[in-house]
């Protein structure tokens, strides 16, 4: 085995067989559920078990991501839901309709990221409409990591099945 056999098997673009792709499959959706509305989940715990100055801090966290999301969602949100579609619809017709590997582990990635980001959209504008006080707070954003673990699970286990699938279609496996 050569120097760029190596490199290129590395970099393999058949992603349902690369553990490079289920390593970042893992860390996107670890991410995602830990980050909730750009606020470290640990933070709203530590808040929660503390209060005081973790509480107030958390409360200004969460008021200048809501308002950051807010603002994007309002000044470029046309745009970036157009573009998103944009993106999603040609992913399907290479992935599915062309049979590119590659395009099929981005959209089943992607569309599952896109339900998160439009629920963070709709929490936020929730979350502002409202002003909860912290108790309501803590509640708010655990029913939203709760939902963004299940979407996160619901995607791993379709992907996964997808991926099964498709590398015992294609006989990589055997």
């Amino acid at each position: 085995m050569n120097i760029s056999t190596s490199i290129f098997e590395l970099i393999d673009l058949r992603s349902f067989s690369n553990l490079w792709f289920w390593i970042a499959l893992a860390v996107v959706w670890s991410s995602a559920s830990h980050w909730v509305l750009g606020v470290p989940y640990d933070l709203v715990l530590r808040a929660r078990r503390h209060r005081g100055r973790f509480e107030d801090d958390l409360i200004d966290l969460v008021r200048i991501n809501v308002t950051r999301l807010l603002y994007a969602a309002e000044v470029s949100g046309l745009i970036m839901v157009g573009l998103g579609s944009f993106v999603l619809t040609m992913l399907v017709a290479l992935g599915f309709f062309y049979d590119v590997e590659f395009a099929q582990a981005l959209f089943l990635l992607m569309l599952p990221l896109s339900l998160v980001a439009l629920m963070s959209v709709r929490t936020a504008r929730q979350i502002r409409l409202e002003d909860p006080d912290p108790e309501t707070l803590y509640k708010r954003l655990h029913r939203h990591r709760m939902a963004v673990q299940g979407i996160g699970v619901l995607a791993i286990l379709i992907t996964a099945m997808w991926g099964m699938y498709q590398n015992a279609t294609l006989g990589v496996l055997g």
